[in-house]
Order: C-alpha cells, then structure tokens, then sequence
C-alpha cells in the first residue's frame, strides 16, 4: 500500500490526552465540485475511528471562502481538491501554510499519483489522487488525526 502522506506530523490534541469524545472534530472539505465534496464526506462518514470523535464538516465552494474558514480557526484538518478552479487547493495549501502561525494538517487531492511531489512543494501533510479511494482516503486521514505534533 502507497503511503501518501508527506512527512510532516501534526495532532489537534496532545498525544498524552484521549480525545473527548463528546468535542466533535472539524474538518474543512474544499472543492468547486459538489460531488467531490460529498464522495469524501461519504467516504469517511460521521466516525472514523473508535479512538477518534466523532468528525463533523465544514464545506467550502470557493477560494476565499478556506481562507475566511481557515481564519477563524477551530478547524482541525483541511482537505482541499487540487483540482478545483479556479483557486487550486495546492496554491491555497501553500498560502495557509505560509500565513498562518498554527495551520491544522493539510490533505491536498491531486488529480492523479504522480502529483505528490507538487502537493509537498505546497507544504500539505498527505496528498491522496483522484478518484478518491475511501480506504486510502481514511487511512491518510486517520494518520493525520493520529499523528505527534512537531
């Protein structure tokens, strides 16, 4: 199984504490594709976990719009399509990482495999390729969620 995360390592909670179940986590969801935006919120459901809280979405249409999101924090995983038009999700990775002093992990969906090397120059956390495949999705998710901060 490819791994496609990127190397970098971030967690919402502290690594010694369980998280509370009852404190939902927020994921973003961006892509200019509605359906895009529901295959993954089909494919990693209201739960993805037992460990984990139960996860809740935020879904965004535009570029502007991550930003204004991403902003106001309390977000603790984006998932943006690298494909959407016309702000990219690599390009929007890229300027969250640069101007936000704590940015949440990033997970960048790029149009096929052989993108990765371009969603590391955009700093995300995983990249995962069109068509999104659940299991890799969730797993590549999951290990963010998981994962010690730096």
């Amino acid at each position: 199984m490819r791994d496609y995360t990127l190397g970098v390592r971030w967690t919402p909670v502290p690594s010694d504490t369980v998280p509370d179940s009852s404190t939902a986590l927020r994921i973003l969801v961006y892509s200019d594709n509605v359906q895009t935006r529901e295959r993954v919120m089909r494919a990693l459901g209201k739960r993805l976990h037992p460990d984990l809280p139960d996860l809740t979405y935020v879904e965004v249409a535009t570029g502007p719009m991550v930003i204004r999101q991403m902003d106001r924090g309390g977000i603790d995983l984006a998932i943006l399509d690298g494909e959407a038009t016309p702000t990219g999700g690599m390009g929007i990775a890229k300027q969250l990482k640069d101007e936000l002093a704590s940015c949440p992990p990033i997970l960048v969906l790029t149009g096929r495999p052989d993108d990765t090397w371009l969603a590391s120059w955009s700093r995300a956390e995983a990249a995962v390729p069109h068509p999104v495949d659940p299991i890799v999705l969730g797993r590549t998710v999951l290990s963010l969620l998981r994962a010690p901060a730096h």
